[in-house]
């Protein structure tokens, strides 16, 4: 009898920590820190001019380029 008793108890218990508690939520801040930003920021290719959103720009030598031939060109 008691063996009934503890296996449905442990039987409730996976069932509750499975499906019903929710994880913690993180703060939005954490999010923020450890996510890169994403930025709608056009900035100004160094060889050709062109401009290109932040996110798909080529860094290379602390300037900005709109894509790889723009890089190897100069």
């Amino acid at each position: 009898m008691i063996l009934k008793v503890l296996l449905v108890v442990i039987v409730i218990a996976v069932v509750y920590f499975l499906f019903i508690k929710k994880k913690p939520i993180q703060n939005n801040k954490n999010k923020k820190n450890n996510q890169t930003p994403k930025s709608n920021e056009m900035v100004e290719c160094a060889a050709c001019g062109t401009y290109a959103s932040l996110d798909e720009s080529i860094i290379s030598n602390n300037k900005y380029y709109c894509s790889q031939e723009c890089v190897d060109k100069v």
